[in-house]
């Protein structure tokens, strides 16, 4: 395969910007990028023209839970509110078969705006998984590992069972076995500990072991919430990330969500450890609160961006993620431009689970990773800046095609392995269902 006469914005430091780019593709991985035609292709070598397009490496998204598209619209109006919300459906509450249609939508989502690999944690893992990679993405994560009782969470009691725990570490080793493929990297694990607060220290404990032993990251919840941090304080007499230290879990194999509620020791410990950064700016932003991410940056940690339970479109990210850097500074700095959050948004993702020598940039001998903006649009000319354009007037929904490893998974906007409306139609029917199950229990608490 060639992608022609594209202008490329490579997130490659030693060749970032190639006006007019040719792009060429052999057995899935980046075989030559080059500012001229080939010489010479063989007959049977596809080339797609990408003339008015902007290609750039599939976004990275590390830290999502798909599943609860199965609350879109509502949640983002309750803050930090529908996990401990009778009458919201939760976690536990998604059958195998509701988890696969709610899970297919969100990785469909995510495709079609341009992310190519996505980090996932949430409840039936082993169905999720293999739902969102039919769609064409690269999906890793894992199930939730907590040992407090979720069942009984939203009803104001917090109760830890050793079963639980055990059962959560249990489900994480299986969904190892079925899915970690570091060859292919089309599925793939990162151990999900829910957060500090919804597991005790001896299963954080057991979770570095298994971390340990198998050689995985971890991605968990830090100091996402006033409840987290009162709690964690109360219980353990210190900080989320004080207890993710003294645990063994606070290193550069860490990708910590959120850190809103950080303190200046905080902030200094997660940068000294090296620690990955999953900043949800829009999330964050939404239920009233934001991230301290300049001190982060400043203090070390490498930022990378999420889109959680939110819209899954990483260029609107982008957006959000700068606004807030600068909002911080108070001004447009050189520590806060486009590239800042272009480079988080794809090799600042792939460093956070440890496959930057794979994906996050084209790069000859990368694997062929790739997306195509159509800039033939009102909104996206003229073509001044490239990448600050893209920034900050681009959408998601400006993707017209997705490259991975080197198979065209979307074109002409529309996916090319699943049937767009047969997923969402199913997953219609998933939430219809979950919601009035939810709400039958709101009346039978009432």
């Amino acid at each position: 395969m060639i992608v022609a006469g594209g202008t490329l914005l490579t997130a490659d430091p030693d060749q970032p910007y190639l006006q007019a780019g040719w792009v060429s593709i052999l057995g899935g991985r980046i075989t030559a990028i080059s500012d001229k035609p080939p010489d010479q292709t063989h007959p049977s070598t596809k080339v797609i023209d990408a003339r008015g397009h902007v290609v750039t490496p599939g976004f990275v998204n590390v830290h999502t839970h798909a599943i609860l598209s199965m609350v879109r619209g509502v949640a983002e109006d309750m803050g930090f509110a529908p996990a401990y919300t009778i009458g919201v459906p939760h976690g536990h509450d998604p059958t195998p078969e509701e988890a696969y249609a709610m899970a297919q939508l969100g990785g469909l989502e995510a495709l079609c705006f341009g992310t190519t690999t996505i980090n996932d944690s949430y409840c039936h893992q082993d169905v999720a998984l293999p739902a969102m990679a039919e769609t064409g993405i690269r999906a890793w994560g894992c199930g939730r590992i907590h040992d407090v009782d979720f069942t009984r969470v939203h009803l104001g009691e917090w109760s830890y069972d050793s079963k639980i725990g055990a059962q959560t570490l249990a489900d994480a080793a299986e969904l190892i076995s079925q899915f970690h493929d570091p060859v292919g990297l089309r599925t793939g694990v990162v151990l999900a500990p829910h957060a500090p607060d919804t597991c005790s220290p001896d299963l954080l404990c057991q979770v570095r072991q298994m971390r340990d032993d198998t050689g995985l990251r971890i991605n968990t919840h830090v100091s996402q919430s006033r409840v987290e941090v009162d709690f964690i304080r109360e219980r353990d007499g210190m900080s989320p990330p004080e207890l993710l230290e003294e645990v063994g879990l606070l290193d550069d194999r860490l990708i910590g969500a959120h850190c809103i509620h950080v303190s200046d020791t905080d902030i200094a410990r997660l940068g000294r450890a090296g620690a990955h950064l999953a900043h949800i700016a829009k999330g964050n932003q939404t239920h009233g609160h934001m991230a301290p991410t300049d001190a982060l940056c400043r203090a070390g940690m490498n930022l990378t961006l999420s889109t959680d339970n939110m819209h899954a479109d990483m260029v609107e990210l982008m957006r959000w993620s700068l606004a807030t850097g600068r909002l911080q500074e108070g001004k447009i700095t050189d520590a806060w431009l486009p590239e800042k959050v272009f480079q988080a948004a794809t090799m600042g993702g792939a460093r956070a689970l440890g496959l930057e020598a794979e994906i996050g940039s084209l790069t000859v001998g990368k694997r062929a990773d790739l997306v195509l903006f159509d800039f033939r649009r009102p909104h996206l000319r003229p073509l001044t800046n490239v990448l600050g354009t893209l920034v900050h007037t681009a959408q998601g929904r400006d993707v017209d095609m997705v490259i991975v490893e080197g198979e065209v998974v979307v074109a002409g906007g529309e996916p090319l392995r699943v049937d767009k409306m047969a997923v969402l139609e199913a997953a219609e029917t998933a939430a219809a269902a979950l919601w009035r199950r939810a709400r039958a229990e709101e009346m039978g608490q009432a």
